[in-house]
């Protein structure tokens, strides 16, 4: 992961952009760990544009992975960062509303429990 918020923020519009005009799923499953991994230091440690990217990518990562343990593993990893962001009153309203679409969608595609 990049030093640069900069780079970053345009890898994460080039994951956007991939997963958003590309079927990615075998590809996305041998590299989901790295991706968590990635969006969980963005979404931790970004600011503003960054963590709104990483909150878009993450519901089109749910969206690839499907309702399998796979997405239901990406989302229960990422789910309490997720929440922390959207409850974060210092966070920027773009990176909240970006995240409560993450948290609603995956929720919907790969939540486990009904809860």
């Amino acid at each position: 992961v990049s030093r640069s918020a900069k780079a970053r923020q345009a890898a994460l519009q080039g994951l956007r952009l991939a997963l958003s005009s590309k079927t990615l799923s075998e590809f996305l499953l041998e590299r989901r760990l790295t991706l968590t991994d990635s969006l969980e230091k963005c979404l931790k440690k970004g600011k503003g544009e960054e963590q709104a990217l990483a909150g878009t990518v993450l519901t089109l990562l749910c969206l690839q992975m499907g309702s399998g343990p796979e997405g239901e593993e990406v989302f229960r990893s990422l789910k309490p960062l997720l929440v922390s962001v959207l409850t974060d009153s210092t966070a920027s309203p773009g990176a909240r509303q970006s995240c409560a679409t993450a948290l609603g969608m995956c929720c919907y595609i790969a939540a486990a429990d009904l809860e």
